[in-house]
């Protein structure tokens, strides 16, 4: 059998990220089988593959936020406008992207339907019904769900018309307890993001002007994409007693005194697909870390007509070694006989499978298998013992994910620049991009001028690795080597990089997507 493509002209099927980054994103997106564009403008239709990509992020998280008490639930899609409306900030903040329901069997409605942008008053509602003592306090549920939110201009994955997402909504006693819940979530975040995708966050405070519409407080963390734009990568709102207030959620107290709730919500989404794609691939494809690849190891047999059953008698050992001795190994044999080892060897690498196992007949009289890492390309031999080669396969997909963790923090690290002023960080956003950390005084004024200027916007304001502790286990949410992610450049304070009042906070600006 002939390759049915030159090696060369697979890999010209992904336009190179130095000539075109958009075009790079979306041959890799396509390409790689994760989305097909839907015949509703902005939508995106989420094919097998990255849908499998999305189910690891749902079982990576999900016993996340059950261990810390949270059940997940369902509210409906449909919000009455009536409800958006007694929320008069919250419904400004999202009128533009709002998609309505005015008719519905064939009869106007008498009340137009919201199609979810957010579910804040919704769920609000409900919990003014539920929550009548501190007895039934906290409230912590969470619901997978879809959401709509009617955008302008669109990119898969990144920002669609209709994207998938987890929001969490809960209530509690107090305002402390409300900023430990949403200090607790954003460690989950964190550790997630970094030890599940490997991708290094930095974890912060969001200005007033770029926090969620109705919230006292809003977190984020801020992950750097291979281009030097920043990409939000998951939010955590401490709401006050804004919608309690608005949606009458009280409850009776020890004390005899009837008070409102303090809420929370929180959210990451599918944009987290678009997040792996753009900080781990490269010019042949994606490049998957192994805890959230859907295909951990593919193994493919170097076909033989002399020695044809000596392989597949070998493939057939290795995969029974794998499945029983690693525990959940997501393992694909690739056996298609209509398709050369060559190609198959370039199809799974632009899907991003983070290990090779290549079996021929002269690794089965050698009593070895070859491997091959994506992350790197680098070839080794593992025995073919079974106990040996479960434990070779073990040890490499650990690096494999440790690798491309380091890999994307010295990126960051590099690409994290100082500035003096303002004019400095004009240089940086026009030249290599990247995060500047530049000490800012608070002022509004001054954050629309330098985004003005440069084109960046405040990401978030560090957090003290102490501060945002507050975990339910009393631990500091941020501790350890470096995890804080701010590396080691937290401190710098100074004069404001603008109008250079004294003391400027330090704050992160990027371009973002």
């Amino acid at each position: 059998m002939t390759e049915l493509r030159e090696d060369k002209d697979f890999v010209k099927a992904i336009t190179p990220k130095s000539r075109d980054y958009s075009q790079w994103y979306v041959d890799v997106v396509t390409k790689a089988e994760l989305m097909d564009y839907a015949p509703v403008k902005g939508c995106m239709v989420i094919r097998p593959y990255g849908y499998a990509i999305w189910e690891s992020i749902q079982q990576a998280l999900d016993p996340r936020f059950k261990e810390t008490g949270h059940q997940n639930a369902y509210f409906p899609l449909f919000i009455p406008e009536s409800f958006l409306r007694r929320e008069a900030e919250h419904f400004e903040g999202f009128t533009p992207q709002v998609a309505w329901v005015t008719r519905g069997g064939g009869e106007d409605l008498a009340e137009p339907l919201a199609v979810r942008p957010t579910s804040e008053a919704i769920i609000g509602s409900m919990y003014s019904k539920w929550i009548q003592s501190y007895r039934d306090l906290p409230v912590l549920i969470n619901q997978w769900c879809n959401v709509v939110r009617w955008e302008k201009a669109t990119r898969p994955f990144l920002r669609t018309s209709e994207f998938l997402w987890q929001e969490g909504h809960t209530c509690h006693r107090t305002e402390a307890e409300a900023e430990e819940e949403t200090l607790t979530i954003l460690e989950i975040y964190r550790d997630f993001a970094e030890n599940v995708l490997a991708i290094p966050v930095i974890a912060g405070l969001k200005s007033d002007s770029e926090k969620f519409a109705g919230a006292l407080r809003t977190y984020s963390i801020e992950a750097l994409m291979s281009d030097g734009r920043a990409l939000q990568a998951g939010t955590c709102h401490n709401l006050g007693q804004h919608f309690a207030k608005v949606f009458d959620i009280t409850f009776l107290d020890q004390d005899g005194q009837l008070k409102h709730v303090w809420q929370s919500s929180w959210g990451v989404s599918t944009r987290l697909i678009g997040a792996l794609v753009m900080v781990h691939g490269d010019d042949r494809g994606l490049v998957l870390p192994p805890r959230v690849a859907p295909v951990q190891v593919v193994v493919v047999p170097i076909p033989s007509d002399r020695d044809g059953e000596l392989v597949t008698t070998a493939v057939a050992a290795a995969r029974d070694a794998l499945t029983t001795d690693v525990p959940g190994l997501r393992l694909k044999v690739d056996d298609r006989p209509e398709y050369t080892p060559g190609w198959k060897f370039n199809d799974w690498e632009m899907r991003g499978v983070p290990l090779r196992l290549e079996i021929g007949p002269r690794d089965v009289k050698a009593g070895q298998v070859v491997a091959v890492r994506r992350d790197t390309g680098e070839k080794s031999t593992l025995s073919a013992e079974p106990a040996a080669l479960a434990q070779g396969v073990r040890a490499l997909l650990d690096d494999i994910q440790r690798g491309l963790y380091e890999r994307a923090k010295v990126f960051r690290e590099v690409n994290t620049r100082s500035a003096a002023s303002v004019e400095e960080m004009a240089d940086v956003m026009e030249g290599p991009r990247g995060f500047v950390l530049a000490p800012w005084c608070g002022s509004p004024e001054c954050e629309e001028h330098i985004k003005e200027a440069t084109g960046a916007t405040i990401r978030c304001l560090p957090l003290a690795p102490a501060a945002a502790g507050g975990g339910r286990d009393g631990g500091s949410g941020l501790s350890g080597e470096d995890r804080s992610g701010q590396g080691g450049r937290s401190g710098e304070t100074g004069r404001c990089v603008r109008c250079g009042q004294v003391p400027g906070r330090p704050a992160y600006f990027a371009r973002a997507y």
